[in-house]
């Protein structure tokens, strides 16, 4: 339920449907703003489970959606403006935002996050099968945001630059209000260089809502814990693990509740225990041999490991401690990646020229190529999101 909150901050620009719900679909899919939707009806919008990309444009971010076929093929939907625009760290190349999690799928509420780094802001679209309704854009109070994460109705997000910083909201419905007091720096330096290794590189709440996972990449080398307590707030100040020289990049938590951590300092990916006072323990690290590790996804038993340098995929099944699967190719410039709802199938960003690879999982992990689709305007560009 919604938590009473002290100050909020205003909308950029807001337009939060008020419609009955009697509304037909056939509005709410007109009042979409999509560029090359025209066409297809709701009703076939909804047979199938959506995929959506964020291009990241410099110029005009935005969203474009797919619908995942029965056989795990995408097919594009439509393309919808976020109302903002992308941005591009110094020192990027494939991967412009050098982060994981700037696409966040609320299944549940409908609902899909996506941050405009270029604008300082956080758009809100309702998911309508896999068409898109921008219902609002907000201020990510901070500057350059890369990284977006929700559990019930609290939504944060990731700030990157002036030092980075996390900043909370309150959804009331399908709109978003920024809570002053859930606003906390991370002390980074802000003139470290380059950009693209010395910002932080994704933001996530636990499964169960109690903490949030901030990771640092070389502005700390560090892993940050912040507890949130039941009205949603953050800690005043997080619980700081030390990676020394790992680089820790993106992260995704397994079936156990742990964290398997990218480290792109020695190329791994690193198993902690996460503990109720927001230590963490180090179980496992495992080095891909590859360059560039900065991606992961977990589906079900296995995980995939995104190596930039080497356009691969490393593959681990996970238990007790990771083992090895193998490595995939794909198109060059492997970034963030996601994994379909019944886990079958396995989407990738390749940032070189703006491509998805298609893979099928089979059931012992290994990774079956079934296709690909290129992205319009989406070079360089991160975030992924898949039902």
């Amino acid at each position: 339920m919604p938590v009473a909150v002290p100050s909020f901050r205003p909308a950029l620009r807001t337009r939060v449907a008020t419609a009955a719900a009697a509304v037909a679909a056939a509005t709410l899919f007109a009042s979409a703003p999509a560029a090359t939707a025209a066409g297809v009806g709701l009703a076939s919008h909804q047979a199938g489970a959506p995929v959506f990309v964020q291009t990241d444009n410099t110029t005009a971010n935005t969203v474009v959606a797919y619908h995942r076929s029965a056989d795990g093929t995408l097919s594009q939907r439509g393309v919808y403006p976020t109302g903002g625009r992308g941005g591009m760290l110094d020192g990027s190349v494939v991967d412009h935002l050098a982060s994981q999690g700037s696409l966040a799928y609320d299944t549940r509420h409908r609902l899909l996050y996506a941050v405009n780094a270029g604008s300082d802001s956080l758009t809100v679209f309702a998911v309508h099968g896999d068409a898109l309704e921008r219902l609002q854009e907000i201020p990510s109070d901070g500057r350059f945001p890369v990284s977006v994460t929700f559990h019930d109705n609290r939504v944060y997000v990731l700030n990157a630059l002036d030092g980075g910083s996390i900043q909370g909201f309150v959804r009331t419905g399908n709109g978003l209000r920024g809570v002053d007091s859930w606003h906390r720096g991370l002390g980074l330096d802000p003139q470290a260089t380059p950009q693209f290794t010395h910002t932080p590189g994704q933001i996530s709440f636990t499964p169960d809502g109690s903490k949030l996972v901030v990771t640092t990449k070389a502005g700390a080398n560090s892993i940050d814990v912040f507890g949130t307590g039941r009205s949603g707030a953050p800690s005043a100040r997080p619980v700081v693990t030390s990676t020394p020289n790992a680089v820790p990049f993106g992260f995704a938590f397994d079936r156990a509740g742990r964290l398997q951590v990218t480290e792109a300092g020695p190329n791994a990916v690193e198993t902690f225990v996460l503990h109720p006072d927001g230590r963490l323990t180090p179980v496992q690290q495992v080095l891909t041999g590859q360059a560039a590790t900065c991606w992961v996804v977990v589906t079900g038993r296995h995980l995939y490991a995104s190596n930039a340098g080497s356009g691969t995929l490393s593959g681990y099944r996970v238990g007790p401690r990771l083992t090895a699967l193998g490595t995939t190719a794909t198109d060059p410039g492997t970034v963030d990646a996601a994994a379909s709802s019944d886990g079958r199938t396995l989407y990738v960003q390749t940032g070189a020229a703006g491509i998805v690879d298609e893979f099928r999982v089979n059931a012992d992990g290994s990774l079956t190529a079934i296709g690909s689709v290129t992205v319009p305007g989406a070079v360089g560009g991160e975030g992924i999101a898949a039902g």
